[in-house]
């Protein structure tokens, strides 16, 4: 049964997206290789290249952008899967127990790992960024919210591309609606319109993509012209945190703790601290220029 998108409002009719892109066949193996992992590698060269961009205007040499880069990408991955992990714990299989004391520990971990079967959090990747900062500028001497300003536009690039990934999965989306620019799931015979199942739905990944490509821009309009470091960080705390709490709201796939989706309540405090650190730094900045 074959899998079709259509967006019927907007006069789209349903077409196909094949999740791999291309497959490798080396020696008696082949490797399939994804759509979401090609776009998400592409998100991470463009965040790559912003990052050296911006770095002029911190005072930071390229190749401490380049190991930042490197570190943030590594444990960004990790966090995020570590975070879906911890949330998901009690739905998927993670924990093998019916093999040998090895083969159990060996298979766990297996499947703790395997994103290649998809489950990444993205929060859980802010934090292993904000880890790695943190780390980083004690190594490096180098100003903390410096380095958040860097990575701030860096993670919104990251967002904007990744969730077209999510759009070629058909995952990540919202309730049924009939709103003009509601996105059609399809599974049947496109050929003959015979459709066993047929659902429209909100497109939230478009929703949150366009919300943080409107940020993208004015974050970086405005980049140049911040009054204290750590301005454009705070800023991406309350523009994606706010963002994310009004989408997520929508959303059929939800982390939850009891009765609360995670990404909600993480997105109101993204808010809260985004709001706090700007007026904390301002503060800051104006006791230092008053002495």
């Amino acid at each position: 049964m074959d899998s079709y998108i259509s967006f019927p409002g907007l006069g789209i009719e349903p077409f196909h997206i094949n999740k791999v892109a291309f497959s490798l066949t080396i020696g008696e193996h082949t490797f399939s290789v994804a759509w979401y992992g090609i776009l998400i590698t592409f998100g991470m060269l463009l965040a790559v290249i912003i990052a050296m961009s911006l770095s002029k205007y911190e005072k930071i040499k390229t190749d401490d952008i380049a190991d930042l880069a490197i570190f943030s990408i590594l444990f960004g991955v990790l966090g995020s899967r570590i975070y879906y992990v911890i949330f998901t714990w009690n739905e998927f299989p993670y924990l093998v127990t019916n093999k040998s004391f090895f083969e159990n520990i060996f298979l766990t971990l297996k499947n703790i790992i395997a994103i290649w079967e998809g489950g990444l959090a993205i929060y859980g990747g802010v934090i292993g960024g904000i880890l790695v900062a943190i780390v980083f500028s004690k190594v490096k001497k180098i100003r903390f919210t410096r380095i958040i300003d860097v990575l701030a536009p860096c993670v919104m690039v990251g967002q904007i591309v990744g969730r077209w990934g999510n759009f070629v999965n058909m995952e990540a989306h919202g309730g049924e609606t009939t709103l003009p620019w509601r996105m059609g799931l399809l599974y049947g015979d496109a050929a003959t319109g015979t459709w066993l199942t047929e659902q429209y739905v909100h497109p939230t990944f478009l929703y949150e993509s366009l919300w943080n490509l409107i940020g993208l821009i004015i974050l970086l309009s405005i980049y140049k012209k911040k009054k204290f470091d750590g301005r454009n960080a705070a800023f991406y705390f309350i523009w994606y945190g706010f963002g994310r709490f009004l989408v997520e709201g929508l959303r059929t796939d939800s982390l939850y703790i009891g009765a609360l989706r995670v990404s909600q309540v993480v997105g109101l405090v993204s808010v809260v601290v985004g709001i706090l650190m700007m007026i904390f730094l301002k503060v800051k900045k104006s006791h230092k220029e008053g002495e």
